[in-house]
């Protein structure tokens, strides 16, 4: 069986929850939770500022008119979401689905990935990726939602705060 992977389908505007919505409950009816893993619509949490001054927050879609899915591309499952009411089609060439790469998952922050870090606010730790490689500093803080690390690293003879993502640090062995 092949893995499921992450499909983006275009729907028409302001469709992208019903079309979801529509979507699982086929996945339900019939029985195809081993094609048809998951079904997203990107959002964020934004502040609106009213005229009159309030603050109000809003989740707004990141991508309006398109819908994410994790699934196993076989011609049910793609019968089932291309006929799918208010779903206008997959995104690829002549429509022709293509998966998102893992690359493009990461980045669209699709899928929460869980990533363990041997270092806490404080620690020495030593840069092992990027333009500072083998540089140190010590860490001021982490935000693994983000996946950052804010380190101070002493460069030319100054300390500098720098954002590193937490696959760049390993702790300093004592």
């Amino acid at each position: 069986m092949e893995d499921a992977k992450w499909y983006v389908v275009h729907t028409f505007s302001g469709y992208e929850n019903k079309v979801a919505g529509n979507i699982e409950t086929v996945v339900e009816n019939r029985n195809l939770h081993d094609l048809i893993h998951e079904v997203r619509i990107p959002t964020e949490t934004v502040v609106e500022i009213k005229d009159d001054g309030t603050k109000k927050e809003v989740e707004r879609k990141i991508f309006p008119g398109y819908v994410l899915i994790k699934m196993v591309m076989t011609d049910d499952s793609w019968y089932v979401v291309r006929n799918t009411r208010g779903c206008t089609g997959f995104v690829g060439p002549e429509s022709k689905p293509i998966p998102l790469t893992d690359e493009e998952v990461k980045k669209l922050g699709v899928e929460k990935v869980s990533v363990e870090v041997s270092y806490e606010v404080g620690d020495l730790v030593n840069v092992i990726d990027g333009p500072l490689e083998g540089f140190s500093g010590t860490v001021d803080s982490i935000d693994i939602a983000k996946n950052s690390v804010q380190v101070t690293v002493s460069m030319f003879g100054r300390e500098t705060s720098v954002d590193f993502e937490l696959d760049q640090l390993e702790k300093v062995s004592e």
